[in-house]
């Protein structure tokens, strides 16, 4: 399988990448399109989703971020003012 793997990407042009980089980049493209961590732990095999967020939580930097938008969103359609 690593020897077709790898005579595909050499036949494609592309950067060498290992057949394992695959696992890391589906996991990453789920997480970043907002696939729920739980679903992406099944899919990879992991025991709990603590692995999961453990080991890809560096893919999403902009969670805090995204989190403060919503609650800033939720006040401002909802005509609500923080600590009230």
């Amino acid at each position: 399988m690593r020897n077709a793997f790898k005579l595909s990407i050499r036949r494609a042009g592309v950067p060498e990448i290992r057949f394992h980089d695959l696992r890391h980049t589906h996991a990453t493209f789920l997480l970043r399109k907002g696939v729920h961590p739980k679903v992406v732990a099944e899919r990879l095999g992991h025991s709990s989703v603590s692995i999961t967020l453990d080991t890809y939580s560096h893919v999403l930097p902009d969670t805090q971020a995204e989190a403060v938008r919503v609650m800033e969103e939720l006040f401002r359609t909802r005509g609500l003012r923080p600590g009230r």
